[in-house]
């Protein structure tokens, strides 16, 4: 009986949806950075592209965990979906013209990004809200499964078309993949309590999630961990490029291995999550994980060749699991019901910290040099990942000592 409600037609819905935009996201990002990287050569200006993509999560993601509480999460998932359908059919008929600019790029990551920044609140609320409470873990894990495959089918695609068809193939086929979305989701079933929305009630509810979030140890050492990782960890992504191409002097086709090889670490651990959840103190599973792709990041612009490098950063992958997986279930375990979107909203925030290390990252690299950039923001992300779980694990300490003192 639990299987069959595992396998619940609209959970499947939502695990395809979700997979399919990580596949139009992550291709996107990567013909993007190739096709700037070839007009510009610099590793600055491939960041700013790139970051455009996610800045909005940082501006809106905790309004966008508000604004789903209030408004059907249905309705914004299909909105959003026609709109990201229309900045590709767009930039597809710019490249067609021979037209399309860096800025052109940027500007339509900045309002894709938009529309991502209300994935964790309304696309991964709805999985969650449709899981039996005994499932919850397994569902949340197949999802965080689907989205590490096509983190990892993404780039693969990206390099591929984009040295075959060139950019305007990219954006042909993440036009199709997003109206295919739309056809996905139009049937989901989807009943919500929703509450009336207004600009003061949006700040209040706003700051009520902060104090509910600082107030729950556990939910606060996510969002540091989510900080860290995103801002000096996960901002490599945005030199995937200049160090396939410049690093490791590879062609255009190859670039999308070096993108895809943390997913597919992510995917090979993810596999082994979906069916059951390891022994395992999660506190350590999460930082752990996150320290251990911290430290390949760090080796991997040294090694000797460009596959050793692909298996550096897979290896690594296994860890962005444990991450992944722990970032939703211990918001979701951890946060009240009635706080949960708003809580999920201010993981979109942290996030959206991402732009500002890749904008770091980028300057560093043309300053100081790819190596150079990629091992500083590596080494700081590993150091405060590794504080926060010493911080982290002291106040689970002094809880259970007074929980003790109280029995």
């Amino acid at each position: 009986m639990e299987t069959r409600r595992l396998l619940e037609p609209d959970i499947i819905r939502l695990w395809v949806i979700g997979g399919t935009n990580n596949v139009v996201r992550w291709l996107e990002l990567l013909a993007a950075a190739l096709f700037t990287y070839e007009l510009t050569h610099s590793g600055l200006v491939v960041a700013a592209v790139t970051a455009a993509r996610t800045l909005p999560m940082l501006m809106f993601g905790a309004f966008a965990g508000v604004l789903t509480e209030a408004v059907d999460r249905k309705r914004i998932m299909l909105t959003g979906m026609l709109i990201t359908a229309s900045t590709s059919a767009m930039l597809c008929a710019l490249a067609l013209l021979a037209l399309v600019e860096p800025w052109h790029i940027g500007l339509a990551n900045f309002v894709c990004g938009t529309v991502w920044s209300t994935e964790m609140s309304s696309r991964r609320r709805m999985v969650g809200d449709r899981a039996a409470p005994s499932l919850l873990a397994r569902v949340i894990a197949v999802d965080s499964l689907a989205g590490a495959t096509t983190r990892m089918i993404g780039p693969l695609l990206g390099g591929v078309v984009y040295d075959q068809v060139g950019l305007r193939g990219a954006y042909a086929i993440t036009l199709a993949l997003s109206l295919m979305n739309f056809a996905l989701a139009w049937p989901l079933f989807h009943r919500q309590v929703s509450r009336r929305l207004s600009i003061a009630g949006a700040a209040r509810d706003l700051l009520d999630g902060v104090r509910s979030a600082i107030a729950i140890p556990q939910v606060l050492a996510v969002l540091a961990v989510t900080i860290a990782m995103n801002a000096f960890v996960f901002c490599y992504s945005a030199l995937v490029a200049p160090i396939a191409l410049t690093l490791f002097g590879v062609g255009n086709s190859e670039v999308g291995f070096l993108g895809a090889a943390e997913s597919a670490g992510a995917l090979i651990a993810g596999l082994a999550l979906t069916r059951g959840t390891p022994p395992i103190p999660p506190r350590t599973m999460m930082i752990g994980g996150s320290a251990l792709f911290a430290t390949t990041l760090i080796l991997m612009p040294f090694v000797p060749g460009f596959w050793l490098a692909c298996l550096v950063l897979l290896a690594g992958g296994t860890g962005t699991a444990a991450f992944s997986n722990m970032q939703t279930m211990l918001v979701l375990n951890g946060a009240p019901p009635a706080m949960r979107s708003r809580m999920l909203g201010l993981i979109t925030v942290c996030i959206g910290t991402g732009p500002l290390g890749q904008l770091l990252a980028g300057g560093l690299a043309d300053t100081f040099g790819l190596r150079p950039a990629i091992e500083m923001v590596a080494c700081t992300g590993l150091v405060t990942i590794l504080a926060i779980g010493v911080v982290w694990g002291r106040s689970e300490q002094k809880d259970e000592g007074e929980q003790g003192s109280a029995g």
